[in-house]
């Protein structure tokens, strides 16, 4: 019973160097299946991404529309406050006005 080059036996079992290199190379062959399923799996999740991006932009404009309001309202409140301070020193002044002439 002799055994073919291209026998089974001889593809299932390699001896010695030519079992390492096929080892090898399926290991690499395995290696690469996996890198590339990453790259696919990383491109989803990438397209997926812009969505996420967009309601994060969206996000981020509304705080800064509110951190906008807060400021123009802090600055009317300190408007109103500048207003309200002349306003008690001309009728303070209106009031100690008319002692000085009565004096």
């Amino acid at each position: 019973m002799s055994q073919g080059v291209n026998s089974p036996a001889q593809l299932l079992f390699p001896m010695g160097k030519p079992h390492k290199t096929n080892i090898k190379r399926r290991r690499r062959k395995l290696y690469l299946k996996r890198k590339n399923e990453q790259k696919k799996a990383s491109i989803e999740r990438k397209d997926s991404s812009p969505a996420k991006k967009v309601v994060k932009k969206a996000a981020v404009k509304k705080v800064a529309k509110k951190a906008a309001t807060k400021k123009t309202a802090a600055k009317k409140t300190a408007a109103k406050k500048a207003v309200k301070k002349t306003a008690t020193k001309k009728t303070a002044a209106k009031k100690a006005a008319p002692k000085k002439d009565a004096e």
